[in-house]
C-alpha cells in the first residue's frame, strides 16, 4: 500500500490500497476519511499537486463515496503494548 506523507497543510497523509481501490486521507485534526473506487491516477495528482486539500475538495470529496478506513497492522500493535504497560479490563 503506498503512502504519502504531507509535511503542510490539512491533509497529512495519504494512503493508497490499489487492490481495494481505496484512499486513505489522514487529517491534521487526526481523522481519518477514506474513499472508494479512486483510481491510482487520482491518488498519484493528489500526491503531486502543491495544495493536496484543495485537490481533494476539487477533484475527490464529491466525486467517490466514502469507505470505512482500514485499521493498520501498527495500530493493534499499538493497543497490544499499552495493554503490556497498564494491563487490560
Amino acid at each position: 500500500m503506498p503512502t504519502t506523507t504531507f509535511n503542510s497543510g490539512r491533509i497529512r497523509k495519504a494512503d493508497y490500497d490499489s487492490g481495494a481501490r481505496q484512499l486513505a486521507l489522514h487529517w491534521d485534526n487526526k481523522t481519518v476519511t477514506a474513499y472508494k473506487n479512486v483510481p491510482e491516477e487520482v491518488y498519484r495528482r493528489l500526491c503531486s499537486s502543491p495544495n493536496p486539500a484543495t485537490y481533494w475538495e476539487d477533484r475527490i470529496a464529491d466525486e467517490y463515496p466514502q469507505g470505512t478506513p482500514k485499521k493498520s497492522a501498527s495500530d493493534g500493535e499499538a493497543a497490544r503494548k499499552l495493554d503490556d504497560l497498564f494491563g487490560s479490563d
